[in-house]
């Protein structure tokens, strides 16, 4: 089919979305799609498919190619803040996407439970794939780095963890190494004041996927202190990447590294996460249980489940129409190895 692919990102953005949309249209193209990326739904493009990812910032291309092709189908991949945001924030143009969509994509296990009622039958799950590294840099022997990753955003909560490294005690060699742009200069400006007032706090700016990759496989421990998630595909990164993952306890990372995860903290406590760190550098033990319960999510975040589950969202909205259908959750789904290079790992 001739699918087009709307994500509000822009073209050279390292947005999520932007990484998210770039690699699925590599995925549908290997499966035999001709697939069109753009972030306004043109209708010259004449798509038998639209996959718009962002039922808000998406919702006027959504509508415009339903009510031109209301026979055709639609898929509509929910963020984060679609989720946890616009539904309460905004919540009409949000429904509107949500109602128009003949099948839904959420990037964990706890999405349907997030949607009104009516919804939760159309959603798929789909995680997003990550591939390791088969190189990796060498531990720092002088401190002991801790990985932020992600753009500096509100709702990213971005100095939680610089936060807490002011409440380690002298003895710890921790020192927090943030890989993220700054899409506004007030936030630009609160990171250089940081490091300077802070001697544990490093910030790198926005960084290539490549060198995040590579980051992750230098790294001690990642910290996710965000606010809201949808499926941040740094912990997929992370994951396969064997890093450790201490996060803020929240639905969108719980449905990515299950309820029995160790390492999460409460939302905004820098002094919980402060604790924490301080175990993880100085209790071998904890730090291995961290690892354990990240390497036993990995089998979700492989390419091929990826592949498959996307197959399987097209093939279902495509081929019954006729009525709603259970969730699929590729937890369940099994395939050969695929070969191909995941996209994603920018700085989001």
């Amino acid at each position: 089919m001739k699918i087009s692919l709307i994500t509000p990102a822009a073209k050279r953005s390292r947005a999520g979305n932007r990484t998210t949309a770039m690699r699925w249209a590599r995925i549908l193209g290997d499966l035999g799609h001709r697939v069109d990326v753009a972030t306004i739904y043109d209708a010259a493009a004449d798509a038998d498919l639209v996959l718009a990812l962002h039922a808000w910032r998406s919702a006027a291309s959504i509508a415009r190619f339903k009510a031109r092709h209301p026979e055709r189908p639609l898929i509509v991949a929910l963020t984060g803040t679609d989720v946890y945001h616009y539904l309460a924030a905004d919540p009409e143009p949000t429904l509107c996407s949500l109602d128009l969509a003949d099948r839904l994509i959420g990037l964990h296990d706890l999405i349907p439970a997030a949607l009104p009622e009516r919804h939760r039958t159309k959603v798929d799950v789909v995680f997003q794939s990550a591939l390791p590294r088969r190189q990796r840099w060498p531990a720092s022997e002088e401190a002991f780095e801790v990985l932020v990753v992600g753009h500096l955003r509100a709702e990213k909560d971005p100095f939680c963890a610089a936060r807490a490294a002011r409440r380690l005690p002298a003895r710890s060699r921790i020192r927090i190494v943030h890989l993220g742009g700054a899409h506004e200069a007030v936030w630009a400006a609160r990171a250089r004041a940081e490091m300077a007032d802070n001697p544990r706090y490093l910030w790198l700016g926005d960084r290539p996927g490549s060198l995040v990759r590579r980051w992750l496989t230098r790294g001690r421990v990642m910290v996710l202190s965000s606010l809201q998630e949808g499926g941040a595909n740094v912990v997929s990164e992370a994951v396969v990447s064997g890093l450790p993952v201490i996060a803020s306890d929240i639905p969108g990372t719980r449905g990515l590294l299950g309820s029995g995860y160790p390492g999460y903290f409460p939302v905004g406590d820098d002094a919980a996460l402060a604790a924490l760190l301080l175990r993880a550098e100085e209790e071998p033990e904890f730090l291995s249980t961290l690892a354990a319960g990240a390497a036993g999510r990995a089998e979700l975040f492989a390419p091929a489940q990826e592949c498959e589950s996307l197959r399987r969202v097209v093939a279902r909205c495509t081929d019954d129409r006729s009525g709603p259908t259970a969730p699929l959750s590729p937890a369940r789904l099994t395939g050969n190895p695929d070969r191909r290079r995941s996209g994603g790992g920018d700085a989001s």
